[in-house]
């Protein structure tokens, strides 16, 4: 099914066609289908032309000569943290102890073959996962100046804390450490909260959060402010989501004294990373991709990192608030 401002080259390459090789033929398929410019039109299903493995987008198959490689990638140790930062901002440097021993897990949505929402700004297109990512390794980067451990759930090899408005899209990224993200979304939901648990199952008796990053995709006329989800059952993930929306609150009243802040906290059990992750859990959507104010959020760095560091402060209010 096409979405809100996704374009036939951005469907096909979500199901992990060549562009090159099926764009004629899926024109061919949906032609009843398009708009009078051939377009996509969003909430109607599309039919997909048969793939032959050669033509499956970012995916040949390996010769002889590379399968041994191929499998050599998928063996290496995870990246080191401060690689993923990128060059501009790679060394980090300690500034206190105030989240010393505690771990948590940073996640952003979609990725590798899945963009996520598109919304349109200008003439750029601005895709959901990429903006979730870069708010995602600021978080990460903030965290570790507070001396916790950090896990990258979602990594992207290349593209590092980025300071551009614009934030080109990608399909490279993988889970942690190194796995390829499946096409499916129940399947890279459940690897990606498989990995949080399995890391979690190795860091006993200590504060452990999963903290799950989104972009949201609403009507162009909806400014949402930053929601906070937990699971009804898990205490500890309402009292976080709790913290951070407090330091939320607090900072709009500071930053934009005219302005009422929206944001809510509600149990969102439905949520597979909320309902199935077994660190205490908060998953965040960061506002509307779709809405022009809302976009401005993403596109100015400043705005990004500002989510970081509140973010950041309302898990060290959580954490000094543990004992």
């Amino acid at each position: 099914m096409a979405r809100r401002g996704d374009g036939t080259q951005l469907l096909l390459r979500r199901y992990g066609l060549n562009p090159n090789t099926h764009l004629q033929a899926f024109l061919a398929l949906n032609r009843a289908n398009l708009s009078k410019g051939k377009d996509l039109i969003a909430g109607r299903k599309y039919r997909l032309p048969n793939a032959s493995p050669r033509a499956i987008a970012g995916k040949p198959k390996p010769s002889a000569a590379t399968a041994g490689r191929t499998a050599s990638v998928r063996k290496t140790a995870p990246v080191p943290l401060a690689s993923l930062f990128g060059s501009a901002y790679g060394r980090v440097a300690v500034r206190d102890q105030a989240l010393r021993g505690a771990i948590l897990y940073v996640s952003s949505g979609h990725g590798g073959p899945d963009p996520g929402a598109i919304g349109k700004y200008g003439g750029y297109s601005l895709a959901e996962d990429e903006y979730a990512y870069d708010v995602a390794l600021r978080l990460a980067r903030v965290l570790t100046e507070h001396g916790a451990l950090v896990y990258m759930i979602i990594q992207d090899p290349n593209d590092g804390i980025r300071d551009q408005p614009v934030l080109l899209t990608d399909y490279d990224e993988v889970t942690y450490p190194q796995q390829p993200i499946p096409r499916s979304q129940l399947a890279r939901l459940r690897q990606r909260i498989n990995a949080v648990n399995k890391l979690h199952g190795q860091h006993r008796n200590t504060y452990q959060r999963f903290l799950g990053l989104h972009v949201d995709s609403r009507s162009e006329s909806q400014n949402i402010d930053v929601f906070f989800y937990h699971n009804s059952a898990s205490a500890a993930g309402q009292r976080l989501a709790e913290r951070i929306h407090q330091t939320f609150t607090t900072r709009y009243k500071r930053s934009q004294p005219n302005r009422a802040y929206s944001g809510k906290v509600s149990s969102r059990n439905t949520l597979y990373v909320v309902r199935n992750s077994h660190p205490p859990a908060v998953f965040m959507e960061l506002g509307n991709i779709q809405n022009l104010k809302d976009q401005r959020r993403f596109v100015i760095p400043d705005n990004r990192q500002a989510m970081a560091n509140w973010i950041c402060e309302g898990i060290i209010a959580d954490y000094r608030a543990r004992r």
